[in-house]
């Protein structure tokens, strides 16, 4: 089960740089997750000072 960024994101790009295989990327106003290359490692929602990304 991948996990999904919420509108709770503020765009820092923190996750970004925390994921390892490259499943998150800048969208429109928030960054996003690839649900197809998320191995649902949880190193992103640990960083995220927000508590934007969550389970799916």
């Amino acid at each position: 089960m991948a996990r999904v960024i919420n509108d709770d994101c503020v765009s820092c790009g923190t996750c970004e740089a925390e994921c390892p295989v490259g499943a998150i990327a800048e969208g429109d106003g928030k960054y996003v997750i690839d649900a197809d290359a998320c191995v649902d490692c949880g190193a992103c929602e640990g960083a995220c000072p927000t508590g934007a990304i969550v389970e799916e």
